[in-house]
């Protein structure tokens, strides 16, 4: 009966998941475009196509970008989820309504904030650059965020630091409703102040919530597409390319199936990486436990 009910996930899971992997580990070692040329038939062409990420720059930089953009963005969100988090565990009235408006930006589609922030952007009439100019009375801006390539890229860090920090924050809010009230009562009676209990109280008790969120995190920025596709299409001089974005360019834009593939599967693996990362640590915890 349990095979029954898993059927019809299992056969989504090896029909739209499983298969196309392994077709895409086969595709990886051939010239496969994505329009077959009876003129030029698909050759088996070995580990070209992982060489020549070696020496391809919108590859290497969309990789570091992608990690530039996990060491940025992952400690800030983090640190911000959990300060939000701690600012609506508290037992005051309209608590729900604030709850609602910072996870608000996680629910809305983000190709819809994509282009309201692209408005923002805006060098000529978008609200951040006019904000910066009023407070700064004109000695700063107007900047041309997503078309100048040091500005662009954090930028985009900072919409996808806004639009994800509330997924996060309801992570931290669950653990926080979950730390037993007696070791802040403990706490008290040892006279320790608000500081002391966040480090020796809740830190330590939210240890998994934590690891959980900083892994999760880690894996979700090495998947940064939407908002590059459709604010910069990885633009100016790959300033903002990455990892996806490149693969979807390569396979749809350049025909060139074969290579895309090549690509996907290292992305795999760097992936794979940090998930088998997430559950060393998980399991040290447990045995810590």
């Amino acid at each position: 009966m349990a095979w029954v009910f898993s059927a019809p996930a299992i056969v989504l899971l090896v029909v739209f998941l499983i298969i196309p992997f392994l077709m895409a580990i086969g595709l990886s070692f051939t010239d496969q475009r994505l329009i077959p040329n009876p003129n030029l038939p698909t050759r088996f062409i070995g580990f070209r196509n992982f060489v020549r990420m070696i020496e391809d720059e919108a590859f290497l930089r969309g990789l570091l970008n992608n990690f530039y953009f996990g060491v940025v963005v992952v400690p800030v969100q983090t640190s911000l989820a959990l300060l939000l988090a701690m600012l609506v565990n508290q037992k005051l009235k309209g608590m729900n309504l604030f709850r609602t408006i910072y996870f608000s930006p996680v629910v809305t589609t983000m190709v819809v904030v994509a282009i309201i922030w692209t408005f923002l952007y805006n060098p000529g009439e978008g609200l951040i650059n006019e904000f910066i100019q009023t407070i700064t009375f004109g000695a700063l801006g107007p900047y041309d965020w997503l078309q100048n390539t040091r500005l662009v890229f954090p930028a985009i860090m900072l919409l996808s630091i806004w639009q994800g920090v509330g997924f996060q924050m309801v992570i931290y809010l669950a653990g926080l409703q979950e730390i037993p009230d007696s070791l802040y009562e403990a706490a008290d009676v040892d006279g320790a102040n608000k500081l002391q209990q966040f480090l020796n109280v809740i830190l330590p008790q939210l240890r998994n919530t934590t690891i959980f969120v900083v892994l999760a995190t880690t894996i979700l920025a090495f998947k940064l597409f939407t908002q590059v596709e459709v604010m910069t299409k990885g633009g100016p001089q790959n300033a903002s390319m990455t990892t996806i974005v490149h693969v979807v360019h390569q396979g749809w834009g350049q025909l060139k199936v074969g290579y895309a593939s090549a690509i996907s599967i290292v992305f795999f693996l760097i992936v794979l990486g940090i998930s088998l990362l997430q559950r060393y640590f998980l399991r040290e915890e447990r045995a810590v436990e």
